[in-house]
């Protein structure tokens, strides 16, 4: 795939489309109320963007900080305002966090009209209008891109099943399990955890088998069970993959909060490591 990178892109804004149904660009009748409806939708609209990640991260954009701002009328007029860690941050990876949350916020009862606006971003008019006109990546980006972000999404989507793999692995290694038994375990056997839910959600996305009686190690690519001789290199790339993620998330964290200084966005959540510092 290729799609446009780098400090040097050059993106050409699309014509201002006229509103299309579900979008609006005026802020009237956002007046908040406090704890009335504008109040509760707003949690809604929360609770919707909750279920949009980072595809790099594989993070909620409201626990990162992404979400700058986001209203809900008494009439059903949503918007949202994104904001990311810097002025270049990769377009197709900002495309689909805008797009996904516009898709999130459209589906919530109530809501008749949506209206997602990344700021601050050197790609915001394109992105901002191909997401408002529904024109998809390759047709926001004429000329620049030529496949859509379906094989980006899956790419991390894999990345995200290897590191969910080494988040539920290694607790088991360090109580003492024998690595060898791993390759035996199930899914249904493992103890309930918030990170065996995240590693069948993700793996539920790309097909991949996560019920009770799925392998605790599969190729993330194939779906096929990890054989004995591939476990210890699959173990040591599911925890590169994690730490590598954790090391990006925190890089994004702190240019984020630099860059607006120390402004937290709405949900934002302060992972553990940090609030233990503070």
């Amino acid at each position: 795939m290729s799609s446009p990178k780098g400090r040097g892109a050059v993106c050409t804004p699309l014509a201002p489309p006229d509103p299309p149904p579900g979008r609006r660009r005026s802020d009237e009748g956002r007046q908040r109320l406090p704890g009335g409806p504008e109040a509760k939708g707003e949690q809604s609209l929360l609770r919707a963007l909750e279920t949009v990640r980072d595809p790099e991260l594989d993070e909620p954009i409201t626990s990162l900080g992404f979400v700058a701002s986001c209203a809900v009328s008494t009439d059903g007029d949503a918007q949202v305002r994104l904001r990311l860690p810097t002025y270049f941050c990769a377009p197709n990876f900002a495309y689909l966090m805008v797009a996904d949350a516009y898709d999130a916020v459209s589906a919530l009862p109530g809501v008749r009209r949506t209206e997602v606006i990344l700021e601050d971003h050197f790609a915001s008019d394109v992105i901002n209008g191909g997401v408002a006109a529904q024109a998809g990546f390759v047709r926001s980006f004429d000329g620049e891109a030529v496949s859509e972000l379906h094989q980006l999404r899956a790419d991390f989507l894999r990345k995200a099943v290897m590191a969910g793999t080494d988040q539920v692995c290694r607790p088991l290694l360090a109580a003492g399990t024998d690595p060898a038994a791993l390759l035996a375990m199930t899914l249904g056997e493992l103890p309930p955890s918030r990170a065996l839910d995240r590693l069948r959600s993700r793996r539920a996305e790309l097909r991949l088998p996560a019920g009770d009686d799925a392998p605790l190690l599969i190729e993330p690519l194939t779906g096929a069970p990890v054989t004995a001789a591939a476990m210890p290199l699959h173990l040591r790339k599911a925890r590169v993959t994690q730490v590598s993620i954790e090391a990006n998330s925190g890089i994004c964290r702190g240019m984020l909060r630099h860059r607006y200084n120390d402004t937290k966005g709405q949900g934002e959540t302060v992972p553990a490591e940090d609030a233990d510092s503070l």
